[in-house]
């Protein structure tokens, strides 16, 4: 629901939920009906000033107002009435969750609830950013802040986004970004949570009703690592943001030294930290788990979806091919032959730039590959093309690891020796696999990431090939990431693949996949947007 409070005779009704722009939510300020008890009298000098105080009072956002004798009855009364923090976990709790919650994940959760400092330090894949969300939901809904800030890589704000909407659907969440004339209006807008990239943080730094101008209840650094360099120019901005809260976010707290440490812990406590003391400081503020530790049974399968937007030379070369495409579609009788023909071509450039090479999908690939293997784990990664658009492309765009190249070009000793030295050799990390080739029966239970470069017409395809890994004998969880391009046709097809996903579901493993595309005309017309 949104709360209207600029509408003359309209003031603390509340009005039917809406769906505005987000300039035109300005003057939606609030979700939260006022609290009956004022929170001051019994937190003392750590209260945050509720929301029902003027504006002019809290412009800044959350502050302290203190009482030297704060009243013992309403102390007790409001302990006694407080929602203890385990029951917003349960499943018949006070909020409902959009998946189970695993042991892990709820302390983890408890731990940012109880802490103004953390470090949320968990291996890649446990689900850094799905415990920061519950938590904060659960920040929100109790009333300890009013408002956050979450600062992310720019190849991540929409996945953020979406993971918000999964978990906290309530949630009033504002992106930061377009021209320098919209982000002025978008900073003044009070939403739940702010969220914005590092690089757009650093621009509007200075605005006069920016980011530094304003307090926040909490700030959220995700790939903290970003500020490990002290004298950057973000990381002091990082640091300069007035907060309640400091939480930070990183699979790698430690890239290369125990030096890399001191500009997040800066960012924690407000203040340098000596390096003779960074090992008993971190030890105040770090919650580390691995998946070895907290996923010791038989390993599930975790998704994430990875929505990384198209670099320019991407971005252009796509307008450009689906301008043409379309305009060449309607001039004449439309063919299944001719669609799929379009949306191909629309596809490989999503992987890759045909002129420049290009590929934000690499990009992203690149550092998370770089912590797989550090790790001393494994990783497959799927692409339906075996040419410049996939498979080969990429063993030569991850030179770097040496990795493993499978497709359907190869003989079958080829294939044999491949497939054994995966299995065999430490040194093998990396196995690049045209979808085709390596979705049906091979056992690649030495891999625990699975990478899904580009996405497959049929679920039931991608299902298998992830079954490769997972599978008996599989002793890790294994962590599966799809590749989405925003505002393109792979964001299409994943909308029509997650319709048909429940159908897919019910097929049996082995079944024939050499049958029909399973998708109908009126699918393509919609995905090629000529329906």
């Amino acid at each position: 629901m949104w709360w209207r409070v600029d509408e003359p005779g309209n003031a603390g009704r509340w009005r039917t939920p809406v769906s505005p722009t987000p300039k035109a939510q300005l003057g939606f300020v609030r979700l939260w009906s006022p609290r009956a008890l004022d929170v001051r009298l019994f937190w003392g000098a750590d209260a945050r000033i509720p929301p029902e105080i003027s504006e002019e009072e809290s412009d800044a956002g959350e502050g302290t107002l203190g009482f030297d004798e704060p009243d013992e009855l309403a102390r007790r009364l409001a302990l006694a009435l407080q929602v203890p923090p385990g029951i917003w976990l349960r499943d018949e709790g006070a909020l409902e969750w959009a998946d189970d919650l695993y042991a892990y994940q709820k302390a983890g959760i408890l731990a940012i609830l109880d802490s103004r400092q953390l470090l949320l330090g968990d291996e890649m894949g446990l689900g850094k950013s799905v415990q920061t969300i519950a938590a904060l939901r659960i920040l929100l809904h109790r009333r300890e802040i009013e408002r956050a800030l979450v600062v992310v890589p720019a190849s991540l704000v929409e996945q953020w986004k979406r993971e918000w909407y999964k978990w906290a659907p309530e949630i009033v969440v504002l992106p930061i970004g377009g021209r320098e004339n919209e982000r002025r209006w978008q900073w003044r807008y009070r939403a739940h949570v702010t969220l914005v990239s590092y690089e757009t943080l650093r621009s509007d730094a200075d605005l006069k009703r920016g980011p530094l101008q304003q307090k926040w209840g909490v700030v959220v650094l995700d790939e903290a690592q970003k500020i490990k360099n002290a004298e950057s120019e973000t990381a002091v901005i990082c640091k300069k943001l007035p907060r309640v809260r400091s939480l930070a976010l990183t699979g790698t707290p430690i890239e290369n030294h125990i030096e890399d440490l001191s500009s997040l812990l800066e960012f924690l406590f407000g203040h340098r930290v000596g390096r003779f003391s960074l090992r008993s400081t971190l030890a105040q503020v770090l919650v580390r788990r691995t998946k070895s530790q907290v996923l010791p049974e038989l390993p599930p399968k975790l998704y994430s979806d990875l929505l990384v937007p198209l670099s320019p030379a991407q971005r252009h070369a796509y307008e450009q091919a689906e301008r043409e495409g379309t305009f060449s579609l309607r001039g004449g009788p439309i063919s299944i032959q001719s669609i799929l023909a379009l949306l191909t071509r629309l596809k490989q450039i999503c992987n890759f730039d045909p002129y420049s090479g290009d590929s934000a999908k690499v990009d992203d690939l690149r550092s998370r590959l770089g912590e797989v293997v550090e790790s001393g784990q494994k990783a497959l990664i799927f692409t339906q093309f075996s040419g410049d658009s996939g498979a080969r492309r990429l063993t030569s765009a991850l030179s770097e690891w040496n990795p493993l190249m499978f497709t359907g070009d190869l003989a079958s000793h080829e294939r044999t020796a491949v497939l054994d030295r995966f299995a065999e050799d430490e040194a093998a990390q990396v196995l690049i696999l045209s979808l085709k080739a390596g979705a049906q029966g091979l056992n690649l239970q030495s891999a625990s990431y699975i990478f899904h470069f580009d996405r497959w017409w049929n679920p039931a395809v991608e299902s298998q090939a992830e079954s490769r890994a997972h599978r008996l004998g599989q002793e890790r969880p294994v962590h599966i990431y799809r590749y989405i391009s925003p505002d393109t046709i792979e964001e299409r097809i994943d909308a029509v693949l997650q319709q048909k996903a429940a159908l897919f579901d019910h097929l049996i493993e082995d079944t024939a996949l050499d049958t029909e595309l399973p998708w109908s005309r009126e699918d393509l017309l919609r995905v090629a947007g000529l329906a």
